[in-house]
C-alpha cells in the first residue's frame, strides 16, 4: 500500500476539494481508503457527500490535570508554574483550581506542587468516525471535540485506524487529507507517507506558507509535487510560483482554474469531477504525474 498526503501551507486553498476529486478518480482503478486528518475542521466527508457516519468511536488521546487534595496552602506560591494560565487560587479553600479549558496536560503542576496535590487524567477529546462513500470507498474521519487539545495525537489515531482498515481490505492507496500549516497534526499526517501532494494559490501569503510546509516534508525526506489552484486569478504571480518550483526542482503536477463550478460542487456536496466531468482530465493528469502510482 502507498500512502499519499495532501498538504497546504494555509487553509482555504482547495486542499479538501483536491483530495475528494483525486479519491474518486483513484477509486475507479485502485482499492482506496480516504482519511480526513484535518481533525480541527474535518470536511472531506461533506465534500464526498457523506451525510451520516455509520460508526463512531470516542477516543482519549489527551490528559488534563485534576486537583485531588482538600487543601494545599503551600501551593499558592506555585500557581504561576502553568504557562497556559490554567491554574487559579481558591483563597477560601486554600487550594489551586484548574481551568479544564486552558489546561494542556503538560504536567508542570505535578512537578511544582507537593505530591498528592494533583494528578493527570485521560480525557475523551475526540472521535473517529467512519462511513462508506457513494463512490465505493470508505472514509475515516477524525473530529477533535470543541475546546479540547491534542490534535496531533488524534491524527495519529486516525491514521492508525485507516491503516488497519487498509490492511484488512488489502487497499492499494491510503489518501490522507492533512491539516493546513506546519503544526503537530501536519507532522503526524506526513509521517509514514510515500508521497505528498502540496497545493497552493498564486498569492504571496500562500507561497510563503507553502515554502514552510515543504521544509517539513523535506525534513521527513518524503518526495512531493505541487498543484497550483486558481492559477488564472494572478497569472504574474503564478509565474513566480512556477519559478520557485523550477528553482527547487519541484514538479508542478497540475494547475486548476478559478471557476464558480467549484463552489457549486461544494454546495451540492460533490467532488468537482462529478459536478463538472470536464475536470476529470485535469485531475487524471495530476495522478499520472505521480510515479509511485504506476503499475500498481
Amino acid at each position: 500500500m502507498k500512502t499519499i498526503a495532501i498538504l497546504s501551507g494555509k487553509g482555504g486553498v482547495g486542499k479538501s476539494s483536491l483530495t475528494a476529486s483525486l479519491a474518486v478518480l483513484l477509486s475507479k482503478k485502485k482499492k482506496l481508503i480516504a482519511a480526513d486528518c484535518d481533525v480541527d475542521a474535518p470536511n472531506l466527508a461533506l465534500v464526498l457527500g457523506v451525510e451520516k457516519f455509520e460508526e463512531k468511536e470516542n477516543i482519549k488521546t489527551s490528559e488534563k490535570a485534576k486537583v485531588i487534595s482538600k487543601t494545599c496552602p503551600e501551593c499558592k506560591e506555585h500557581v504561576d508554574v502553568c504557562m497556559f494560565g490554567a491554574i487559579l487560587w481558591d483563597e477560601k479553600n486554600k487550594n489551586p483550581v484548574i481551568n479544564k479549558f486552558l489546561c494542556e496536560g503538560c504536567g508542570a503542576c505535578m512537578l511544582a506542587f507537593p505530591k498528592g496535590t494533583v494528578k493527570l487524567e485521560k480525557v475523551e477529546n475526540a472521535s473517529i468516525n467512519s462511513a462508506k462513500t457513494s463512490y465505493g470507498f470508505p472514509i475515516i474521519s477524525g473530529h477533535l471535540k470543541m475546546g479540547e487539545s491534542g490534535s496531533g495525537k488524534v491524527v495519529t489515531a486516525v491514521k492508525q485506524k485507516a491503516e488497519d482498515l487498509a490492511e484488512k481490505e488489502k487497499a492499494d492507496v491510503l489518501l490522507v487529507d492533512s491539516s493546513p500549516g506546519i503544526g503537530c497534526p501536519v507532522v503526524a499526517s506526513i509521517q509514514g507517507s510515500d508521497y505528498i501532494i502540496s497545493i497552493t494559490e498564486p498569492t504571496p501569503s500562500a507561497l510563503n506558507d507553502l515554502q514552510r510546509v515543504l521544509k517539513v516534508a523535506e525534513h521527513f525526506n518524503v518526495p512531493y509535487g505541487l498543484v497550483i489552484n486558481k492559477w488564472d486569478i494572478n497569472k504574474d504571480f503564478t509565474k513566480k510560483v512556477e519559478e520557485f518550483a523550477q528553482e527547487n526542482n519541484i514538479q508542478v503536477l497540475g494547475k486548476l482554474p478559478h471557476d464558480r463550478a467549484f463552489v457549486d460542487a461544494l454546495v451540492n456536496l460533490k467532488p468537482i469531477v462529478e459536478q463538472k466531468p470536464a475536470y476529470k482530465k485535469i485531475f487524471q493528469e495530476i495522478l499520472d504525474h505521480i510515479s509511485i502510482l504506476e503499475n500498481r
